[in-house]
């Protein structure tokens, strides 16, 4: 909503009309504050729809499935729309020597567990190349 409220001022000032009847658009010239708030605005439609969209197609959701009589692990995640949105993958428990759990930080500086499956035995299948 912030972003819809800084696009429309800047809009506003543009315009030298009140768009927004809270803000007085008269008291912000267009050069420079008009742009930069123009562009904070769309920058921030843009970063909001990327993370609604997240949110809608339940991004990274899934389940680890651990089966000790087969000897089966599977590894089941939702990912963005196209050609790999299911991610599911199926390994023998005899492959996999170790499980770790490491938490990874993103580029929003959020940190969440990840589970990284390594050392497995030659011929295994490793997470990292997926």
């Amino acid at each position: 909503m912030s972003s819809l409220g800084f696009l429309l001022v800047g809009t506003s000032s543009y315009l030298g009309r009140n768009l927004i009847s809270l803000f007085p658009s008269q008291q912000i010239i267009f050069f420079p504050q008009g742009i930069v708030m123009s562009f904070y605005g769309i920058a921030g439609l843009f970063i909001s729809s990327y993370l609604w969209c997240t949110i809608f197609w339940n991004v990274g959701s899934g389940y680890d499935r651990f089966d000790r009589k087969e000897g089966i692990v599977c590894v089941f995640r939702w990912g963005f729309p196209g050609k790999n949105r299911r991610i599911f993958l199926r390994l023998l428990m005899k492959d996999i020597q170790s499980i770790r759990i490491a938490v990874k930080e993103d580029i929003l500086c959020a940190s969440y567990p990840c589970p990284l499956y390594g050392n497995q035995r030659p011929g295994g299948h490793s997470l990292d190349s997926y």
